[in-house]
């Protein structure tokens, strides 16, 4: 059974955050969704005092069977190969994110090598699912063991005094388990769902989609229960950050999607417990169809369209700085009050 703790936004603290955007020497509103989402994080925290730091980003590093089917470009060695540059901090994510001095960590929840660097945070149970193209890419028990390392994870990095976090994945193969979630979850047609990932060939395309239909007729996976979804069509690390969600909920810790991946993950977190949907931000919008479909259903607003497709949590960490400017204008003086000017009002003006 997995064990997190049901927490909701504080509503006091949203508006207190509401009225000293209020405050804040500008119009109304116009700052937009920065401003929406540093109401939500008081709401998370639970206080006015929004804080955006200690932060980091983590990296969940898996592999998947599938790829024995031609759905990618490059092998397994390669999720391996970025979660030791990492570790490093050499990858892309590593260094977007230290732009804003937020450290990166890779955690391996399911990669088919080890990686002996002891930055990498190991939550590995099983060495990379099974191709689902022959049977459930997982048993039951070994999801909900990856749920549960996520959940445990965030709470590890809320104890070591971290009060944000952002999330991202990288797993060769990936893109197929998510297609995959998405038509099990949302009901989506299998050409709707499937793209080219890292830049198939048409012929890769056309083994990628016949691959992830295979997976959902031969396993069937029940759209009522988010863990036998993920059980038999995802992966370990979309389990393991299924579980990240929850945990930021259980820590009242905001948690920020990364890409359509991340994305899969955290709509099975909210469909297995509701309330954790209150704890996520969205950082970006993708160009995948189900990116657009599950931003719907979780209600939730990305901030930045640049046609990002990297993932590994790049499009989080791009996020963090203008989160940074946001939160330095609402703890600012610079008020209307201290202007010695009357606060702007809805609808206001010379009568």
């Amino acid at each position: 059974m997995l064990t997190y703790t049901v927490n909701k936004p504080d509503r006091d603290a949203v508006g207190i955050a509401r009225a000293r955007w209020d405050a804040v020497a500008k119009p109304l509103h116009s700052l937009g969704l920065l401003e929406d989402m540093i109401t939500a994080v008081a709401g998370m925290q639970g206080s006015g005092d929004v804080s955006l730091a200690p932060r980091c980003v983590l990296i969940f590093c898996a592999d998947h069977g599938i790829v024995a089917q031609g759905v990618s470009q490059t092998d397994q060695h390669v999720t391996a190969l970025v979660a030791e540059a990492i570790a490093r901090g050499t990858s892309n994510v590593s260094l977007m994110a230290g732009v804003s001095g937020t450290p990166v960590y890779a955690v391996d929840v399911g990669m088919a090598e080890d990686v002996p660097d002891p930055a990498v945070i190991r939550r590995k149970s099983v060495y990379g699912t099974r191709d689902m193209t022959l049977g459930p890419a997982m048993t039951r028990a070994q999801a909900e063991e990856a749920v549960q390392a996520g959940i445990d994870t965030v709470r590890d990095m809320h104890g070591k005094g971290f009060r944000m976090i952002a999330v991202g994945e990288m797993g060769i193969g990936n893109t197929s388990a998510t297609a995959a979630v998405s038509c099990a979850l949302l009901g989506m047609d299998v050409n709707e769902a499937v793209d080219r990932g890292a830049g198939l060939s048409d012929e890769g395309l056309i083994r990628k989609r016949a691959a992830v239909r295979k997976a959902l007729e031969l396993n069937r996976p029940d759209p009522g229960d988010p863990l036998d979804v993920l059980a038999k069509v995802g992966g370990l690390e979309i389990c393991a950050m299924a579980g990240a969600f929850l945990g930021g909920m259980s820590c009242r810790v905001p948690m920020i999607i990364d890409g359509v991946i991340v994305q899969a993950a955290a709509l099975a977190a909210a469909r297995l417990c509701p309330e954790a949907r209150a704890f996520m931000l969205a950082s970006h919008m993708g160009h995948e169809i189900p990116a657009r479909k599950i931003y719907e259903e979780l209600d939730l607003k990305p901030v930045l369209f640049a046609d990002l497709a990297l993932g590994e949590g790049t499009g989080a960490a791009a996020v963090l700085p203008l989160l940074d400017m946001a939160q330095a204008v609402y703890a600012g003086d610079h008020t209307f009050r201290g202007l010695g000017m009357s606060a702007y009002t809805e609808k206001g003006g010379p009568a």
